[in-house]
């Protein structure tokens, strides 16, 4: 017999928060979602409205006291996240809260041991994980179809960098965007990274580096298990948004490159070309976002593990100020020395 709906509340109805929004109202079946919060309360109530959602807040506390909810979506500002996550854990609701946890160890470990305590569920929203392509990849590399790997290459680019005042405010390009690959790379690999050798540079945009960041990086990885790896980001590729991976090994290799809106490759006397990438991450990873939703019910369903527990989305931020320590001192940077 088939479990009720999960019934949960989201807070925040910002862009991500409309997106699983829609997903848990529209595509979701076995989630019910019964109310929404966000400090915006227009905000809020326009979500309710597009979506039919019964309930609209502009206080959280009211998910988390209503005693129908079983689990929130936390989708708030980035400086929220370990206060929610902990009233949440005490009032006993599973979560699933967006990346990063925060951008600092301390508040980190402090908002994990409140969900052990209480015995809930965390899952963290770092979607790439459930992308088709990058789990085929990964299964590649589980299942031995490229033998012993040896090498990682992980490109992601931007079609455009992000607004200025989001950059002064974001912890940088290794907190803000690297650290979906930091994430991926334990993920493929299936090892943790020892060692991290960083190094950037402004190309794109000096206001960025006036900023205090870098809108270009490179980041070598060196892995508990041997594989090296290499991460490129940069804040802008003209020709779209640039997602691929590679994976080498001692029998081959597999890789993953970009999604195209069509198929279609245009042969000419000239030149031989197709359209360009798609242009944006919602359209890139649009499914993906609904997939990890979908493994989140089900894991508080059926009680199962988290897909992406609080320590993995604990170690990206690691490896992030790795990086940034690392691309500051010119050095490589051990892992361990961080905590």
């Amino acid at each position: 017999m088939p479990n009720p709906p999960l019934t949960l509340g989201l807070i925040g109805a910002g862009r991500i928060g409309r997106v699983h929004a829609e997903h848990l109202r529209c595509r979701l079946p076995e989630a019910d979602l019964i109310a929404v919060a966000d400090v915006d309360e227009a905000a809020a109530r326009a979500c309710a409205g597009q979506f039919r959602i019964p309930v609209s807040t502009a206080d959280y506390r009211e998910i988390l006291a209503d005693p129908k909810i079983q689990a929130v979506v936390v989708c708030s500002s980035t400086d929220t996240h370990t206060e929610v996550i902990q009233a949440a854990a005490a009032a006993g609701k599973h979560i699933f809260c967006e990346k990063p946890i925060a951008p600092d160890l301390v508040r980190i470990d402090q908002a994990l041991a409140a969900v052990h305590r209480a015995g809930v569920l965390l899952q963290v929203g770092f979607n790439r994980r459930f992308d088709a392509n990058f789990r085929r990849v990964r299964q590649a590399v589980v299942q031995g179809e490229i033998g012993e790997p040896h090498q990682l290459r992980i490109t992601s680019r931007d079609p455009a960098p992000p607004p200025l005042e989001y950059v002064r405010r974001s912890g940088g390009i290794f907190l803000d965007m690297t650290i979906h690959d930091f994430d991926m790379a334990r993920f493929l690999v299936g090892s943790e990274v020892g060692e991290v050798y960083a190094t950037g540079s402004v190309r794109v945009d000096p206001a960025i580096g006036a900023a205090g960041d870098w809108d270009t990086a490179t980041v070598v990885l060196k892995f508990v298990n041997g594989v090296v790896g290499v991460i490129e980001n940069s804040r802008r590729a003209v020709y779209g948004y640039d997602q691929r991976v590679e994976v080498f090994g001692s029998g081959g290799s597999i890789n993953a490159d970009n999604n195209y809106p069509n198929a279609a490759v245009v042969s000419g006397a000239r030149s031989i070309h197709r359209d360009l990438p798609l242009n944006f991450f919602m359209d890139r990873y649009l499914e993906s976002y609904l997939q990890e939703l979908r493994e989140f019910v089900h894991a508080v369903q059926t009680g199962g593990p988290s897909p992406v527990s609080g320590e993995d989305g604990r170690a990206p931020v690691v490896l992030a100020l790795a990086a940034r320590k690392s691309c500051e001192l010119n050095r490589p940077v051990r892992v361990a020395d961080l905590g």
